[in-house]
């Protein structure tokens, strides 16, 4: 079997695509800072992928800050890509995100658009795998679109997707072949910003009121209506967003 090293592999994603690769008999090792591994100064990268096949790139930044984000994706990519042509890697597969090749004004779309040029540029075969946004990343559409006791969103529409779900997608990817190219996964949904969170409240028991319009902004930037939307085609899970609230409130 090949050897799969997924960066970021004890992170909220990463852990999930070792757990998976494991369970399907894979030989997947989780790299990340908590592993004597660091993409952002190269520490350790060297070692962590003496005989890999396969690195699967599942790390975030640290915050939304454009500075960091598009630092950070450039940095830490550059040298996953240096250190995978000098250990012979075969397949680079990175978790990113829908919508970066489209016309918008979104800061961390944009870090994640070099991260994927850098990729498709290094000349190591590659797999993008776009997600849309997770449901567990509800708390940060709020956190961002918060305004005193209200929370306006933007007025677009979203087709989440279960963290589970994207990480059968990413391991799904590291196991096959290299496409040299993007897929698009997404959850089996597709609502409105408003309802969305609406929904997510109320299952919470928070009883912020949510509105939205054409002036909101999402992570600081105004957007279309279909931005976030995946392409046709797309890869779709099979989680409801009732399903995942439910499992939520069973945990």
């Amino acid at each position: 079997m090949a050897k799969i090293v997924v960066i970021g592999g004890t992170g909220h994603v990463g852990s999930r695509v070792v757990e998976k690769l494991i369970a399907h008999g894979h030989d997947a090792v989780a790299a990340s800072r908590k592993t004597g591994v660091d993409t952002m100064t190269g520490e350790g990268l060297a070692k962590a992928l003496e005989g890999a096949d396969v690195v699967v790139d599942t790390t975030q930044a640290p915050s939304y800050a454009p500075d960091v984000v598009m630092d950070f994706f450039t940095t830490s990519t550059k040298h996953q890509l240096e250190a995978e042509k000098e250990a012979g890697v075969k397949h680079h597969v990175a978790l990113t995100v829908v919508g970066t090749d489209r016309p918008q004004d979104i800061s961390y779309f944009h870090g994640k658009a070099a991260q994927e040029k850098l990729i498709a540029d290094s000349g190591v075969p590659y797999t993008l795998v776009h997600a849309t946004q997770f449901f567990e990343f509800a708390p940060a559409i709020v956190f961002t679109s918060t305004q005193g006791e209200e929370v306006h969103v933007a007025d677009a529409l979203i087709q989440p997707v279960a963290a589970e779900d994207v990480a059968t997608a990413v391991g799904r990817a590291a196991a096959g072949e290299p496409v040299n190219g993007p897929i698009e996964v997404a959850g089996p949904e597709t609502f409105l910003i408003e309802e969305f969170i609406t929904r997510t409240f109320a299952a919470a028991g928070d009883q912020r009121s949510v509105t939205s319009g054409p002036d909101a902004q999402y992570f600081g930037a105004k957007i279309e209506k279909s931005t976030l939307l995946p392409v046709e085609g797309a890869q779709l899970a099979s989680t409801t967003l009732d399903e995942w609230l439910a499992s939520q409130a069973a945990e």
